[in-house]
């Protein structure tokens, strides 16, 4: 399988963002859309409890087994969202730069959320992604 993901680059709006405005797959390009990946280690407890980045990083590596799993890998994904259980823009900053750095030169679209709590005990970070593939 080859990755079919194209990424969209916007000349006419601000390249302050980290990462490309769009993206797209051919029309018979597989989709795969992950549950959100959690910071969790394999007996299901929180780890990096109290560490945006830390949470983050275990959140990447979790999405990469799930994406291993489908027979894909980090360069079919085509979007992300990254969802983070504070209200203060550093902590959501430290969890960002962690999946941008995750993500290198393949920089997806992607979302960067605060919200107010996520499912698990101590859980601060949650990695959302699509990707896509043709066979």
């Amino acid at each position: 399988m080859s990755s079919s993901v194209q990424l969209i680059r916007a000349s006419n709006l601000s390249d302050v963002a980290e990462y490309a405005y769009a993206a797209t797959a051919p029309k018979d390009a597989r989709l795969i859309f992950l549950a959100g990946s959690c910071p969790l280690d394999d007996d299901g407890a929180t780890v990096a409890v109290g560490d945006y980045a830390g949470q983050a990083g275990a959140c990447v590596e979790t999405m990469k087994r799930a994406l291993a799993a489908a027979g894909v890998t980090i360069d079919d994904v085509v979007s992300t969202r990254v969802l983070v259980a504070s209200s203060q823009q550093a902590d959501l900053v430290a969890a960002w730069e962690v999946v941008r750095d995750a993500f290198g030169d393949h920089d997806v679209p992607s979302t960067l959320m605060g919200v107010t709590v996520l499912g698990y005990d101590d859980q601060l970070v949650e990695l959302e992604a699509v990707a896509a593939v043709t066979e």
